[in-house]
């Protein structure tokens, strides 16, 4: 995923999340690729969350099915797309606003917009390290991401001499 397709999914969700329908619509109309956008940045939170790698050795029951439902979540919502194309948008957005909702936020100290600008930032960096910058170019600083604005990283020359 490049960095340009991160920050469209995150802004996205983020619009939809924030009941902004004006914007959702926005980055949709923008992008027909939209679906499988957010399939892939689906499947980056999702199968992180739920997998078994790192566990105690011995996993139980619960961690099993979450592993099994993370995994069945993104084949669904992928098979989803392809057959529905731009019509499963907005459904896949608010499937990752649930999963988020109701598995990453903790109760009383994070509410889902702090956790998809988390998620969004990471994304985004993930974005930036698979995608360099061409050679002879200047390399790159995200130094935030707007919110407020409809959502655009902010991104500075790093400075010379200074890694």
């Amino acid at each position: 995923m490049t960095p340009g397709a991160a920050i469209k999914a995150f802004g996205y969700l983020r619009a939809v999340q924030a009941g902004d329908t004006e914007a959702a619509a926005g980055f949709a109309d923008a992008d027909p690729q939209m679906p499988a956008l957010l399939v892939d940045v689906t499947e980056r939170i999702i199968v992180p969350v739920t997998a078994l790698c790192g566990l105690d050795p011995d996993p139980c029951d619960d961690s099993v099915a979450l592993e099994a439902v993370g995994r069945v979540l993104v084949a669904t919502l992928r098979n989803w797309s392809v057959v529905a194309g731009p019509g499963t948008t907005e459904g896949i957005a608010r499937a990752v606003i649930g999963f988020v909702a109701h598995i990453l936020t903790q109760e009383d100290r994070e509410d889902v917009s702090d956790v998809l600008r988390e998620l969004e930032a990471v994304g985004v960096g993930q974005a930036l390290e698979a995608h360099p910058a061409p050679d002879g170019s200047r390399p790159v600083l995200v130094v935030g991401v707007a919110r407020a604005d409809r959502s655009a990283v902010i991104i500075r020359p790093r400075p010379t001499g200074r890694v």
